[in-house]
């Protein structure tokens, strides 16, 4: 019995710094240090605004009740996505996937917040780590992330999902975020 729990201690230490690891490439310090320096405001068009939350409004109030929270997480993921070109569908999945839009989650590995970003960006940023929690930035550095590991992977969801996840060559994390995105999130 002993042996057993310290083997699943073991191999949980292990993926968390296999995890750690792979979201560690140093390309994705710059994007993420010039991301965190840019303006907030992306709603330029009201009529945009409007569709958006109309359609995913509903949605997310299920899962956070709260409407100033639910509000800024909906601002935020649309905003991201429009500056990177990422389907805001996409970033919806893989935030249920990840915290369950629970912006206090901290993962097995560490991850935290809404897009479970690692603990050591903040401090290689130049950032505090309770900015992790707050969504702007969370959202911020989640979706430069995934960005990255998408022009990476030439567009592949699922080799950039599993990558995002610290699961490459796995295909259970991109299936569970691409059947959100196809039964829940799927927008234009």
């Amino acid at each position: 019995m002993f042996a057993r729990a310290l083997a699943t201690l073991l191999l949980i230490g292990v993926s968390a710094l296999t995890a750690q690891a792979q979201q560690r490439d140093p390309a994705l310090e710059p994007l993420l240090r010039e991301a965190m320096n840019l303006q907030d405001d992306c709603f330029v068009d009201r009529f945009d605004r409007e569709v958006w939350f109309t359609a995913m409004e509903p949605k997310l109030k299920r899962m956070v009740p709260d409407e100033a929270e639910r509000t800024l997480i909906l601002e935020r993921v649309y905003c991201e996505s429009k500056r990177l070109k990422l389907p805001a569908g996409l970033v919806m999945a893989v935030i249920e996937v990840e915290s369950r839009f629970d912006r206090w989650a901290v993962s097995s590995a560490g991850a935290v917040g809404l897009m479970q970003v690692m603990p050591f960006w903040p401090k290689q940023l130049g950032m505090t780590n309770d900015q992790l929690v707050r969504i702007p930035q969370n959202v911020r550095m989640g979706c430069t992330i995934l960005k990255y590991y998408l022009e990476r992977e030439k567009g592949d969801y699922t080799k950039a999902l599993a990558r995002y996840n610290g699961s490459v060559n796995r295909r259970q994390y991109p299936d569970k975020v691409l059947t959100r995105l196809a039964d829940r999130w799927a927008f234009r």
